[in-house]
């Protein structure tokens, strides 16, 4: 089932990116639950220093980057392999991937170690045409997965990431089971549209930690309070 958290504007979304560690972030990372670790699992090229997800590895002592041999390569079969060790290594885990590396996740749908993955948040996942119109023959995915997850999801994205229009976005999230957030016009959510350190990730993380206990679903008002964005939330 679809549903959309909140529509945000640019500006929002930049008052987002690149900010300082806040105060409070190890008592928001602590929140999500420290018993569990989390796998940063970047797409094509990996997440260079600056990313919002090398920040997140450096926020979170529960943070392990999954490594891939070749970034630049992806082969389906091989990433799969390293993210299932990864699992199979640390037992019961959350996955915070970004573009390509929201694919290597949704192909675990019928995979027997997805039993072991609690939560997934899936940041600006990227389309396989689109991907290959800008980097031609880089990827050997295959297909797009779309077999629903057997784990609670969170999709955030954009409505002009290069990577994805929005209405497969949409299509996409709808086919995984995901709800789906709406950054506006956030790009690919990546160092280049602005996206440093992302700390309210960690927010959206808590919000799908809420929904993977089965509990009410923060609404876009408590959202506001919790963000703090200015304006509110259309």
């Amino acid at each position: 089932m679809l549903t959309d958290l909140s529509r945000l504007s640019h500006n929002r979304a930049m008052k987002w990116a690149g900010e300082s560690a806040p105060p409070n972030l190890e008592a928001s990372l602590q929140t999500v639950d420290v018993m569990a670790k989390t796998l940063i699992v970047p797409g094509l090229f990996g997440s260079d220093t600056g990313h919002w997800q090398r920040h997140w590895l450096n926020d979170d002592p529960q943070a392990v980057l999954v490594e891939q041999a070749d970034w630049d390569h992806p082969k389906l079969e091989t990433w799969r392999d390293s993210l299932e060790r990864e699992i199979l290594r640390y037992g019961n885990v959350d996955l915070v991937a970004h573009s390509l590396g929201c694919l290597l996740v949704a192909s675990l749908a019928q995979r027997p170690l997805a039993r072991h993955v609690r939560r997934a948040l899936l940041v600006a996942p990227c389309d396989l045409g689109a991907t290959d119109r800008l980097h031609p023959g880089a990827v050997d995915f295959g297909q797009m997965p779309e077999l629903p997850l057997p784990f609670s999801s969170l999709v955030v994205g954009s409505l002009n990431d290069p990577y994805m229009p929005f209405d497969r976005l949409r299509h996409f999230s709808t086919r995984w089971g995901s709800r789906l957030v709406d950054l506006g016009h956030a790009g690919h959510i990546n160092i280049a549209s602005g996206f440093g350190r992302w700390s309210h990730g960690y927010d959206l993380l808590k919000v799908l930690n809420g929904i993977a206990r089965r509990e009410p679903l923060i609404q876009p008002s408590e959202l506001r309070e919790r963000l703090p964005l200015p304006g509110g939330i259309a």
